[in-house]
């Protein structure tokens, strides 16, 4: 039976009266040290929830951190490891306190969470990840590897041969005795590396509590297999919403959870009434799957800047360049429908998307007058214009 704890109040406190050396994985998801006031509501907006992450000073901060994974450490067992997340605002902090109170030798990896989010006007780079220090107690943690898909370029060799290194510690083909390549057996994929693909969570999930700075449960489901096995202890001193909590009873994992705030708590127990767990359609088909851009249209867009527009069956894309100031949706016409079709079809995908300029590229000709589209420009394809010239030039 998996056994849940959760605790409202200051994790200094209560990781203090935790048994030493009684945990196998602590994840920490203190605050940012972003200098701002967080706040979000539910999707209905019955709730807000929000959170102050300001501070006098570095060194405020750094003490803060410091009392707290101290403890942590002296809770973790020796084969245990510790997980802190953090973003560019204190990552440079986080590291010297990490390395302070485990030492360097103890670090595992610098996990990069990378995501794709929505653009924003801020001027400079697109934020697109977040930074997770992993390190171990002692030498001798627990480590289950874990393997993703092998890339679309990898050759074929290197998946179904053994290697091995050379008298030159040169990389190689493993050969027996009769000089024959050994093959590579069960073919489990590429270890995972710390580039962690993990999208982050959409506001529509249905696992999405309204919670500032909730964390994906798959982000936290990988991060609990990576270290620990069914009916160990996973502890998160900063356990806000509970994505640690619900990820790790959906693993077989026993957790605690503490947090200052009573909301998050009583989130956090709800969360763990009925488990939702959003799964991912990026994942599981992977990104390929929602290159669905048509080839037919791309023939007759060749040499135009557009940015395709994908999983959408009126537009095929928005032209890089506006047009009188508003942007410029086209579709190509297919072979199975007329101008007017394609125009109809063009119309209702731009529904919503405010003024805008609509061209449709004629592929063929069909009995449709040009002047009964006033909303929409039709341009002729290459395609188009060399088999009416043909027919108008007809012997």
């Amino acid at each position: 039976m998996v056994e849940v704890r959760t605790f409202l109040g200051d994790c200094l406190n209560v990781l203090g009266e935790m048994d030493s050396e009684s945990a196998d994985l602590i994840y920490a998801d203190p605050p940012f040290f972003t200098q701002k006031s967080h706040s979000l509501s539910t999707r209905d907006g019955g709730e807000w929830f929000s959170f102050d992450d300001t501070w006098d000073s570095d060194s405020q901060y750094a003490n803060f951190i410091y009392r707290r994974i101290q403890l942590a450490r002296d809770v973790l067992k020796n084969s245990g490891s510790l997980f802190f997340h953090c973003d560019r605002s204190a990552s440079h902090i986080s590291r010297l306190v990490l390395d302070r109170i485990f030492g360097s030798e103890c670090f595992q990896s610098e996990i990069i969470w990378s995501f794709r989010r929505w653009s924003n006007s801020k001027k400079g780079l697109l934020p697109a990840h977040q930074t997770i220090f992993f390190y171990s107690k002692t030498s001798e943690f627990k480590f289950n590897t874990l393997y993703q898909e092998y890339s679309p370029s990898t050759n074929i060799d290197q998946i179904m041969q053994k290697r091995a290194r050379d008298s030159r510690n040169k990389s190689v083909y493993m050969r027996n005795e009769k000089g024959e390549v050994i093959g590579n057996g069960n073919k489990k994929g590429v270890p995972l590396s710390d580039i962690w693909d993990i999208p982050f969570l959409n506001p529509k999930a249905k696992e999405r509590v309204g919670f500032p700075t909730q964390k994906p449960v798959l982000l936290m489901k990988q991060i609990i297999e990576l270290t620990t096995d069914e009916g160990d202890w996973v502890v998160d001193p900063f356990c806000g919403s509970g994505t640690t909590l619900v990820a790790a009873k959906s693993l077989n994992r026993n957790s605690i959870g503490i947090d200052v705030s009573d909301d998050a708590i009583k989130i956090t127990q709800n969360r763990l009434e009925n488990l939702v767990i959003t799964k991912s359609s990026l994942l599981q088909k992977g990104r390929d799957s929602y290159n669905q851009h048509s080839r037919e249209a791309a023939i007759h867009l060749s040499g135009i800047q557009y940015t395709p527009v994908h999983r959408n069956k009126g537009i095929d894309c928005l032209l890089k360049e506006d047009m009188d100031g508003l942007p410029v949706f086209v579709r190509v016409q297919r072979g199975h429908e007329s101008i007017g079709q394609a125009a109809s079809a063009l119309r209702r995908a731009v529904v919503g998307k405010g003024d805008c300029r609509l061209v449709v590229i004629a592929t063929h000709p069909d009995l449709i007058e040009y002047d009964e589209l006033p909303d929409i420009s039709v341009i002729p394809s290459t395609r188009f214009s060399l088999i009416h010239w043909m027919n108008n030039h007809k012997m």
